[in-house]
């Protein structure tokens, strides 16, 4: 994804894979040792080696899962930001892509949600910006392929990523005010040309 914008030919639509067993109870005492660690001590405090201690596990384990602080991060912060469920089915394109985008900026239109962007945007490696791209990807995909079915015209998937999702992650990251539903709405109407 580096320098240039995918089309939805290259946009790899699998899911990561969910780790089991051991490796799901590592990542769940990892995660919880950073959020214990951000809530007690703040941003500050966090370190491999004190993440590491906080949860029980050897600073290797964190190095080999994830490789660096940053990428630890980001990967807390796509888990964070992106919901497995699939959209509401509403019965009609506007109104689903309408809850879904309810959502979407609700989640992410918050201090909370703009840390979490940053989190993932500073990764040091695309896998994240990647992954976040994917599940957006899915999650417009799935209501684009609904309102096919019904006999509806959307718009491609990547258009509402380029003319929606793009310009609320650059207000979320970039300018001083966040954007609310009724901006958000407003770019909705002019996709779907309402």
């Amino acid at each position: 994804m580096t320098g240039s914008m995918m089309s939805e030919k290259q946009v790899n639509t699998r899911s990561a894979p969910r780790p089991g067993g051991r490796a799901a109870r590592i990542q769940a005492a990892v995660y919880a040792a950073v959020a214990r660690l951000r809530a007690e001590k703040g941003e500050e405090s966090l370190s491999v080696h004190a993440i590491a201690q906080e949860a029980d596990v050897n600073p290797t384990t964190i190095y080999r899962r994830w490789g660096s602080l940053s990428q630890l991060l980001s990967d807390i912060a796509l888990q964070k930001l992106l919901p497995d469920s699939e959209p509401e089915d509403t019965g009609n394109m506007h109104e689903d892509f309408s809850r879904w985008l309810e959502e979407y900026v609700d989640e992410l239109a918050t201090e909370t949600g703009r840390k979490l962007l940053s989190e993932i945007a500073a990764a040091e490696s695309d896998e994240y910006r990647v992954r976040c791209q994917q599940r957006h990807y899915e999650q417009i995909e799935a209501i684009r392929q609904r309102a096919i079915q019904r006999g509806e015209r959307p718009p491609e998937t990547m258009q509402v990523m380029d003319e929606l999702i793009a310009p609320i992650v650059y207000r979320i990251l970039f300018s001083q005010t966040l954007p609310d539903f009724a901006w958000a709405s407003a770019l909705l109407v002019k996709l779907l040309r309402i």
